[in-house]
This record gives structure tokens, C-alpha cells and sequence, in this order.
């Protein structure tokens, strides 16, 4: 029974766990996108987003919290220079869950887990946005009265010339 459990376990001791997640962030911070399973994912999500939020303000004491979580140097100085200049004015959700289907060996639920800043195939989609075109309801005859009125407009400009061509039939017939 899961009395009182806060959070997924993902079964293993509590040194595992935290060992575990300090390194699956660390990879996140460095790589920007990882493959795993939903279940650690989303227990990733809620272990690195506070240090995301932390490392906003740069300080010696706030630098110290994320290298406590951490234990990594690199990924701190990588969170503290760049990661924290691009979320800057971002109010949460740093990080996006992209379910991608199962696993073969033991179909578990797999999926990417990225930094939502650092994708520029998802920045790229919602700059642009197509516009939807529906082929239902009175569309079909809109479309119809404007090459009326194009038809309309072509006749008007058939007859403007028209004049000259008449008035040199009558010339012919004369002779």
C-alpha cells in the first residue's frame, strides 16, 4: 500500500533515488534534452525546476544550493552563465515532457525531456501559423459570386475596347 507516499519512489532506496535524479539534471543542464521514462521524468521535472528558479539570482549562497543538488561543476557554471539568461523573465514551467511511445524490451511509457527554451523546432512552429481552410457550408459559393464578379469585371473591359472594333466594321462594309 502507498500510505503517505508523496511521490513516486521509482523503486529504489532513498541514496539511489537522489543520486540518480542529481545526475539524470545534470545530464538535462549540460544536454539540454534526455530520453527516459515518463515515471523519472516527471520526478525530474519537480527535482530541477526549483533549481531552475534558483539559479536566476546569482549568488554565492544560491550557487551553492544547486552545487549541493547538483554535485557538479560544470552544470552549475552551464545553469548560472547561460540556462538562467534565456528563463530569465520565464515565470515557471521550464521544462517540457514529449511522450514518445514505448520501449520494446519492457514496454514502459518512454519520453524526452527537454529544457522548453532550447528547442528551436517548437520556437519555429509557433512563430508561424497556417491558416485553416475548411471546404464545408457556403465557402464553395463565395468563391463562385467572386469569379462572378471577375467575369463582371472582364466583359466591362471587353466592352471598353469593344467601340474601336465596331467602329471599323462599318468602315470595312462601306468599301
Amino acid at each position: 500500500m502507498r500510505h503517505g507516499r508523496k511521490f513516486n519512489h521509482l523503486g529504489r532506496t532513498s541514496s539511489h533515488r537522489m543520486a540518480m535524479m542529481s545526475n539524470m539534471a545534470t545530464s538535462l543542464i549540460l544536454h539540454k534534452r534526455i530520453k527516459t521514462t515518463v515515471a523519472k521524468a516527471k520526478e525530474l521535472q519537480t527535482y530541477v525546476e526549483p533549481l531552475l528558479t534558483k539559479s536566476k539570482e546569482d549568488s554565492t549562497n544560491s550557487r551553492r544550493v544547486v552545487f549541493s543538488y547538483l554535485r557538479d561543476k560544470v552544470a552549475v557554471s552551464t545553469l548560472f552563465r547561460d540556462i538562467s539568461v534565456k528563463i530569465a523573465d520565464r515565470p515557471g514551467g521550464y521544462t517540457r515532457i514529449l511522450k514518445t511511445g514505448t520501449r520494446i524490451g519492457d514496454n514502459a511509457e518512454m519520453c524526452y525531456i527537454e529544457l522548453v527554451d532550447y528547442n528551436e523546432n517548437m520556437l519555429k512552429t509557433t512563430t508561424t501559423k497556417k491558416v485553416k481552410t475548411t471546404r464545408r457550408g457556403r465557402g464553395g459559393a463565395k468563391a463562385k459570386t467572386t469569379t462572378k464578379i471577375e467575369a463582371k469585371e472582364n466583359i466591362n473591359e471587353t466592352v471598353e475596347s469593344a467601340p474601336e472594333v465596331q467602329e471599323a466594321k462599318p468602315e470595312q462594309q462601306a468599301e
